[in-house]
């Protein structure tokens, strides 16, 4: 029989980012999958602040060379690979120079958000995506990891759904409390159109704040997982009139194994669907 496959696609992951719950569970998470006997990838975003020579990344080539249209502008793909030891755990970052080499992450430093933070998103979603497909390697479940991957639901149901190496995958997006205050860029939503997808789709993003983003990898996602203690009342809302299974959060010392049962449990529910 062969291993289940799980993506992860983390917005954070310690060590490459502060200590956080998300990047916490970015970090432990697909090790403790992977040693209960699963096979993972690990995306995120390579962001300037990540000291690259500290933490061993280094340029996959066959993987790079890629392009990228974004609101008609020409963007190279650039993937990089580090180790994480003694765990054997290798994590793939999406870079850019122009969206991912300031060196911070979401923010300046008076702490307002990047005008491009919509674009960063799509390109780091997309990215991930295409780069998956030129690795060949087939997701049984996608595991999105904060707003920065709320896209990844839409691309796959929409733009991806016919393609084999996404197909079968069924998607589940965790939240956190990782809100933003104010909204994102007002073109949002007809940057975020791609192959497959139209405006009626993404009317959620026309008005683009921290609980519309979240509603739309609510929406396309097979499954939502509440990843904090505390998350904005309005996402909490979203979730709670969800019709799709949601797991609520756990405890540290639990929910790797409570997560592991969640894929199986969404796993057999397809193949029960597909029978």
């Amino acid at each position: 029989m062969e291993k289940t496959r799980v993506l992860y696609i983390s917005q954070e992951i310690h060590p490459y980012l502060p200590e956080t719950k998300m990047s916490l569970t970015g970090r432990h998470l697909p090790q403790g999958i992977q040693e209960r006997g699963k096979e993972i990838r690990t995306f995120m975003p390579r962001y300037g602040c990540i000291n690259e020579r500290r933490h061993q990344l280094h340029e996959v080539i066959r993987l790079s060379g890629m392009n990228m249209i974004i609101d008609d502008g020409d963007h190279p793909l650039i993937i990089k690979v580090a180790s994480i030891q003694p765990v054997r755990m290798q994590v793939y970052f999406i870079d850019n120079e122009e969206y991912f080499q300031r060196k911070a992450v979401l923010e300046d430093e008076k702490g307002k958000m990047f005008s491009d933070n919509d674009e960063r998103s799509i390109f780091f979603c997309r990215g991930v995506l295409e780069t998956v497909k030129k690795l060949g390697w087939t997701p049984d479940i996608v595991h999105c990891h904060g707003w920065m991957s709320a896209l990844i639901p839409l691309y796959i149901k929409k733009s991806y759904h016919d393609d084999p190496v996404f197909a079968n995958s069924k998607v589940i997006y965790s939240i956190y409390n990782d809100a933003f205050s104010g909204g994102l860029n007002k073109n949002f939503a007809q940057k975020t159109i791609y192959d497959g997808i139209e405006s009626s789709d993404v009317q959620q993003l026309e008005n683009p704040t921290y609980a519309n983003v979240n509603q739309i990898g609510i929406d396309y996602a097979d499954a939502v997982i509440v990843g904090d203690e505390d998350i904005q009342s309005e996402v909490q809302q979203a979730i709670s009139s969800a019709d799709k299974p949601v797991l609520g959060y756990q405890k540290e010392e639990e929910y790797i194994d409570v997560y592991a049962e969640f894929y199986d449990e969404i796993l057999e529910e397809n193949s029960v669907l597909v029978d």
